[in-house]
């Protein structure tokens, strides 16, 4: 391959997708089993979670729904939006949900619960790769964007959930 100019060179070699890890945590104060059911419903993100444009059932799943495939489609603060798929790989009722996303994001997320002195902790692993050649071309210079981006759709995602479960701490 003949690569004639700088740019040329940098186009080559900015098609790799880029890594993104994010660890968001949430506190809430409500029972472990009401914040578990609303976030394993992935379903209805939409009717709580503002930037949860759509969520569509592709594949059902077994034992549990293990198995099963979800199209997402995402708003954004920026002006762009994401769609991918999620697979849920494993769950651990109240304490654990474990899945895989692939489409314009690749990667796996856990999301883990836990209870102490009537408080409910939620952590949520995040770890993906972008496959947009767009942003993965801007991304060297744009990375503090995408995750500044990636923290306002997390706390809309909080405040929304606090919301739904009735938590005015």
């Amino acid at each position: 391959m003949i690569v004639n100019s700088p740019l040329h060179a940098y186009l080559l070699f900015t098609t790799s997708m880029y890594e993104y890890s994010f660890i968001t945590q949430w506190q809430f104060n409500a029972p472990v089993k009401d914040v578990w059911e609303v976030i394993y419903a992935m379903d209805q993100w939409p009717d709580w979670w503002k930037y949860v444009k759509k969520v569509e059932y592709i594949k059902t799943g077994v034992n549990g729904d293990i198995g099963s495939i979800r199209r997402i489609k995402w708003g954004t603060a920026l002006p762009y939006s994401l769609s991918f798929n999620t697979e849920l790989l494993a769950v651990d009722t109240y304490k654990r949900i474990q899945g895989s996303v692939f489409g314009e994001l690749e990667g796996k997320g856990i999301w883990t619960f836990t209870s102490r002195d009537h408080m409910t902790y939620v952590r949520y692993d995040w770890k993906v790769n972008t496959t947009k050649k767009w942003m993965n071309f801007i991304a060297p210079i744009a990375r503090p964007l995408f995750n500044w981006n990636h923290d306002i759709v997390m706390k809309a995602g909080y405040e929304g959930l606090k919301k739904k479960i009735g938590d005015a701490g």
